[in-house]
């Protein structure tokens, strides 16, 4: 029997390098690749496969939303995709469904999918959709504020815990986390981290900047409803009009 797989991810090198392994695979093949998750729900829709690789982190629509919009009792054998841990690995883990951590290597990949053709074979539809409804259950509730990010550096994985981050800013379709003296480079939404951090730990000042509340030292007051912003390392941000309300509240200050 051949494995009829669906491959979404939003990056062309990523939906490449899944479609070369599964190629040597030789009991796979690919029916259709999507970029986005509207492209995912419609040909899920049209054509199920039998095995979904599944990126979690795109914009507008996600993987969570494609679940959600399919229906779990639609969902096929589903291997996770994801660049880092803001929905915190352990829940895959703890709900038996399996992952891919970015960059992942040969082994990795080819044991995810062994674990896939099992599934597939043994046609565990009423365990999987019980896995995936705890799964969804657990993202949509209190899945707790963001306690650390994965950032990929080429083979190794640099994990960051929040609480060390000075602050964030938005990179075009990248954040970049400042942490101390080093750098590092997500590709991640401002916004969706921003709903992932604990608000009385971040502060957004800026459509383009999230602060970490201890790190700020002094907040000055300039010309048009904007603020300087002072950190205790001396980097000097700006707040946005638009976002003066945050500070007002991180200040007691009436808006």
């Amino acid at each position: 029997m051949t494995i009829r797989a669906l491959i979404v991810d939003d990056e062309p090198l990523a939906r490449r390098r899944i479609r070369g392994l599964l190629a040597e695979a030789g009991d796979v093949g690919v029916v259709a690749e999507c970029a986005n998750g509207r492209e995912a729900i419609q040909a899920i829709d049209e054509s199920p496969p039998d095995l979904l690789f599944l990126d979690i982190q795109m914009p507008e629509v996600d993987g969570f939303d494609v679940l959600r919009a399919i229906g779990v009792g639609q969902v096929p054998v589903v291997i996770f995709v994801t660049a880092y841990d803001q929905f915190a690995l352990r829940a895959f883990e703890a709900h038996a469904l399996d992952y891919l951590l970015k960059p992942f290597d040969d082994e990795r990949f080819e044991a995810a999918l062994q674990r896939a053709r099992e599934r597939i074979r043994q046609q565990q539809g009423g365990d999987l959709d019980r896995q995936l409804r705890a799964l969804l259950q657990e993202v949509r509730g209190d899945r707790g504020y963001l306690r650390r990010l994965v950032v990929p550096t080429g083979p190794r994985n640099v994990f960051v815990r929040t609480e060390e981050i000075d602050w964030i800013e938005a990179d075009r379709n990248y954040i970049r986390l400042h942490v101390g003296d080093r750098t590092h480079l997500l590709r991640e939404n401002l916004s969706r981290i921003e709903s992932a951090l604990d608000p009385a730990a971040f502060c957004r000042i800026h459509r383009s900047t999230i602060v970490n509340v201890d790190r700020i030292q002094a907040v000055e007051s300039l010309f048009g409803g904007e603020y300087l912003v002072l950190l205790h390392d001396g980097t000097r941000l700006t707040s946005g009009r638009s976002y003066r309300r945050n500070l007002h509240a991180l200040m007691g200050k009436e808006s």
